[in-house]
């Protein structure tokens, strides 16, 4: 059976934990402080620091914006359901949006209907590497916290003339110049887990893009204990991660082209993305005409695994929660709007795309897809 996910850990991922097994320094330390030289290069951010988990991550960003406690933080239908809780015990309200249908972001018009019934702060996710138009939204003058653990390495190209704050070197050498993702926002955050674009393993990093800001969330990293941020056993795994990232990304991006042709011959679909630098190569989301368990059934019998690619989100949480409640109970947190988020819950399915399929594991995908019902 072919899995729908792998973490891509090589030779040198290895290596690295086990040295830093052997050298019994596995707690916060040296690495942990490497890894954030790294992590402010590979993002061009000023500051940052790596956590144990993306909740203390979501929590810092919230505090470093300045908010009263109870104010409604926005929130995709769609993101992680930890984000749901995480603001909640962060002492703030959670205010669900729906998203677009053809990316699978919030947008700008979005984003403003939910400023008009209170919300004060948006944490932007960025769903299956794709990202949303910036623009329009940083437009509305609110505080804007990314979460890039799926859009982790995707930019938007700006022009010779403009300029850029990040740099990608091309296989030819030449240089294209682009705003990553992690650097539109007034903070980011990047979670570590398993199946992110980045893993450690577990844990996350809160970045401040520009210099003005970070002494805010710097302050507030005066005041980290060691539990809560990332041991070094998860650091070194992460560091890794980020300077193999180039080259992972790269074999994704080919197997996601072969893919993306295959399904334009069949019945379904995948949503709408730049293909090139403004996405990244996260897993391969298809948007399914028929039902997921009758895919799932279909593709099963072919040795391969499919998941629901929206299962752990905020709508995917809360419709499990909805089952288990008696007949007069209600949920305390209203989606109700969120019509386009909820279809896309049902109706879309992550196919296996990593670096360490084998050729015929790819062409096998690829005549799937393409014949999917």
């Amino acid at each position: 059976m072919i899995q729908t996910f792998s973490s891509t850990i090589r030779r040198r991922e290895m290596d690295a934990v086990l040295t830093c097994m052997v050298d019994e320094k596995i707690g916060p330390g040296e690495i942990n402080s490497r890894l954030i030289t790294t992590v402010k290069e590979f993002f061009g951010v000023a500051g940052a620091f790596a956590l144990r988990s993306p909740d203390i991550a979501v929590t810092y960003a919230l505090k470093a914006c300045g908010i009263e406690p109870g104010a409604k933080v926005m929130i995709s239908a769609l993101a992680p359901g930890w984000q749901l809780f995480a603001v909640k015990e962060a002492g703030y309200e959670p205010l669900i949006l729906d998203v677009d249908p053809a990316t699978a972001c919030m947008t700008a018009s979005i984003i403003e209907e939910g400023i008009k019934n209170g919300g004060r702060v948006v944490i932007l996710h960025e769903p299956l590497g794709i990202l949303p138009d910036f623009e329009p939204i940083l437009a509305l003058g609110i505080p804007v916290i990314e979460d890039v653990s799926q859009s982790a390495g995707a930019m938007i190209i700006t022009s010779q003339e403009e300029g850029g704050q990040n740099k990608k070197e091309e296989s030819d050498g030449e240089e294209v110049k682009g705003k990553k993702a992690g650097t539109f926002g007034i903070f980011s955050i990047c979670a570590l887990e398993e199946h992110d674009v980045i893993t450690a393993g577990g844990g996350a990093i809160v970045m401040s893009p520009g210099r003005r800001e970070w002494p805010v969330l710097k302050q507030l990293s005066d005041d980290l204990t060691g539990i809560q941020m990332l041991p070094d056993i998860n650091a070194a795994l992460a560091l890794v991660q980020f300077k193999e990232f180039k080259r992972n990304e790269t074999l994704r991006k080919e197997i996601f082209a072969l893919y993306n042709r295959s399904i334009m011959a069949g019945k379904n679909k995948t949503f709408v993305r730049d293909l090139e630098y403004g996405s990244t190569a996260y897993s391969f989301p298809i948007i399914l005409n028929s039902g997921f368990k009758e895919v799932k059934q279909y593709v099963s019998k072919k040795d391969v695994e499919i998941r629901s690619a929206f299962a752990d989100s905020i709508i995917g949480v809360l419709e499990k929660m909805k089952e288990n409640l008696l007949e007069e109970e209600k949920l305390p947190y209203d989606y109700s709007n969120c019509k386009s988020a909820k279809s896309l819950y049902l109706r879309t399915a992550l196919f296996p795309l990593y670096p360490r399929l084998t050729k015929s594991q790819i062409d096998k995908i690829s005549k799937i897809v393409g014949t999917l019902p």
